[in-house]
C-alpha cells in the first residue's frame, strides 16, 4: 500500500530579509554574468549535516530530494558537508566547529546530534527531533523559537497514546506492555504518562524500563525478561533507532510483538510503528532550508509538526511470532512489508 506523506501544522512563513547576502538561491536565481568560475565557486552556500547515524545515511536522502524540489543541486549551486559519529554524540563537536570555522550558512542536525550544537549560538541550526525542543533549552516555544534553532518534532502524545491502543487491538491477549525508553529523552516523561494513561483503560499493565545510555541496553533487554510482558512498546528517539535491529532481533528473539514509532525499525523487523514519515519528514525540512539560503532568520521560523501519520506492519515478522493480524487492523495499514 502506498505510504501518506507527512503534513505540518506550522503555517508557512514569508522568507525574512537578512543584511546577510547569499548569492544562489535556487531555481530561477542566477550569478552575476562577470563572476569568473572561481568566484561562483567561493559563493557556493555550504551546509552542514551532523547524524549519529551509521552510512548509509536513512534521511540524507529525503533532504536532498527536497533540496532538489526548490531547485538546488548539489555540487552546482549547493554543497553539503556530511559529518557523522556513529552512535556518539561527543564525536561530534569537533565536527561542528570545523563546519562553523568553514563558515557553512547553517548547520542540519539529525536526531541525537542536535546536542552537539545545542549550545552554539554562532551558527542557525536545523533539527528534526522526536523530542521537546523547548524542554531540551533550544527554543523558547514551537511557535515562536526565538533562538537560532528551528525545524521538526515529532513529540505528539495524542500519538504516543494511539500506538497503546493499536498494539492491544494487534495482540489481543495483551495483558502487560513493556515500555523500553531512553530517559534521556527531552519530554520522555510526559510521553510515559500518556503511555500509562491509555494502557489503563484498556486493562493492560505497563512494566516501564527505562535506561539512559546504549550501553545500558543489554541490561535493559534484562529487565524486561524478568517483567515477561505480552508485547513491547518502544519509545522513538534517536538512540534506539541507531540500535533497531539489535531490539527487533531482540523481540522476536523472545517471541515479542513489538510496536515503535516509526517505520525504519519495522523495516528493521519490528512488528508495527505509528507515527509520522521521516523520510518525508526531511524532504519537507529542505523548504526551511531554502528560507535560510533567502536569508529568513531560524528565530522567526515556527518549529513544526507532523499532522499526519502512517500505520506499518511486518507479516514477516508477524508469522515469525504466529501472529494472525486483524482484519480491523491490517486493513487500516498505509504499507505492509510482506
Amino acid at each position: 500500500m502506498a505510504t501518506g506523506g507527512a503534513l505540518y501544522s506550522a503555517p508557512e512563513a514569508s522568507a525574512m530579509s537578512s543584511t546577510r547576502r547569499v548569492f544562489l538561491v535556487g531555481t530561477g536565481s542566477c550569478l552575476l554574468p562577470r563572476l569568473t568560475w572561481a568566484q561562483q565557486a567561493k559563493a557556493t552556500p555550504h551546509i552542514g549535516w551532523i547524524s549519529i547515524e551509521a552510512q548509509p545515511d536513512p534521511f540524507i536522502d529525503g533532504f536532498r530530494e527536497g533540496l532538489r524540489r526548490h531547485g538546488y543541486v548539489e555540487g552546482t549551486n549547493v554543497v553539503l558537508d556530511l559529518r557523522y559519529s556513529p552512535g556518539n554524540i561527543e564525536g561530534l563537536t569537533a565536527a561542528v566547529a570545523d563546519l562553523i570555522q568553514r563558515k557553512v550558512l547553517f548547520i542540519v542536525s539529525s536526531g541525537l546530534a542536535t546536542r552537539a550544537v545545542k549550545g552554539d549560538e554562532n551558527v542557525p541550526v536545523l533539527f528534526v527531533i522526536s523530542g521537546d525542543p523547548v524542554e531540551l533549552g533550544i527554543a523558547n516555544s514551537l511557535s515562536r523559537p526565538g533562538r537560532n534553532f528551528t525545524g521538526s518534532t515529532f513529540m505528539s502524545l495524542e500519538i504516543a497514546g494511539k500506538r497503546v491502543e493499536l498494539i492491544k487491538e494487534a495482540v489481543p491477549r495483551l495483558r502487560t506492555l513493556a515500555v523500553l525508553s531512553n530517559v534521556d529523552h527531552p519530554g520522555e516523561p510526559s510521553e510515559r504518562r500518556a503511555t500509562e494513561a491509555a494502557a489503563h483503560p484498556l486493562g493492560v499493565t505497563i512494566a516501564y524500563v527505562p535506561f539512559s545510555s546504549i550501553g545500558q541496553l543489554d541490561t535493559a533487554f534484562d529487565a524486561v525478561r524478568q517483567a515477561r510482558p505480552d508485547a513491547i512498546i518502544v519509545f522513538p528517539e534517536g538512540t534506539t533507532l541507531s540500535r533497531r535491529v539489535k531490539i527487533a532481533e531482540f523481540a522476536l528473539d523472545h517471541r515479542l510483538p513489538s510496536m515503535f514509532g516509526w517505520s525504519e525499525y519495522v523495516d528493521a523487523g519490528g512488528f508495527m510503528s505509528y507515527g509520522a514519515n521521516q523520510q518525508n519528514t526531511y524532504v519537507r525540512l529542505a523548504t526551511y532550508a531554502d528560507r535560510l539560503l533567502r536569508g529568513a532568520k531560524p528565530s522567526d521560523l515556527p518549529i513544526e509538526q507532523p499532522t499526519k501519520f502512517e500505520l506499518v506492519m511486518n507479516a514477516q515478522t508477524a508469522k515469525a511470532l504466529g501472529l494472525t493480524i486483524p482484519p480491523s487492523v491490517l486493513l487500516r495499514a498505509d504499507r505492509v512489508i510482506e
